[in-house]
C-alpha cells in the first residue's frame, strides 16, 4: 500500500514542508488546517468564531479531495489558544458534527502558527 497526498485547491497550500492530507488504504490523514482563505493565505479574522468556521471548512474540502465525507470522519484534535472559547467552539463544531459524533481531543495550547486563535486535524476511515 502506497501513500498518496490528498491536495485541493479548496483549502489554504500548506505552510511548511507537509501534505494537506496523505492517503494511505483506507485511511486519511488530515493535518492541521487553521482558519486561512484559501485564496489568500491569510487568517480570516481575527477571533475564534471566524476561524474556526474556516478552519473546519478547510478540512471538510481537503476529506472531500480525499475521497471521503464528514461522516467518515473517526477522529478530531482541535488546538484553542483560550479554553475559555471552548464552548463558542462546540456550538460552531455542531454545525459540522451535529448526528455524526467522532472521537475528538480538544488542547489548549499557547501559540499556533500565524497568530491564530484555532487549529483542527483529523483521521478520517473510509472503506475503499
Amino acid at each position: 500500500m502506497a501513500l498518496k497526498s490528498i491536495q485541493t485547491d479548496k483549502a489554504p497550500a500548506a505552510i511548511g514542508p507537509y501534505s494537506q492530507g496523505i492517503s494511505g488504504g483506507s485511511f486519511r490523514f488530515i493535518s492541521g488546517q487553521l482558519g486561512m482563505n484559501p485564496e489568500t493565505g491569510e487568517l480570516v479574522g481575527p477571533d475564534l468564531a471566524s476561524q474556526a468556521r474556516q478552519g473546519l471548512e478547510n478540512m471538510k474540502q481537503i476529506i472531500i479531495a480525499g475521497g471521503a465525507e464528514l461522516k467518515d470522519v473517526a477522529a478530531v484534535d482541535v488546538f484553542l489558544t483560550d479554553m475559555g472559547t471552548f464552548a463558542e467552539f462546540n456550538a460552531i463544531y455542531e454545525e459540522y458534527f451535529s448526528d455524526h459524533r467522532p472521537a475528538r481531543a480538544a488542547i489548549e495550547v499557547s501559540a499556533l502558527p500565524k497568530g491564530a486563535v484555532f487549529e483542527v486535524k483529523c483521521i478520517v476511515f473510509k472503506q475503499d
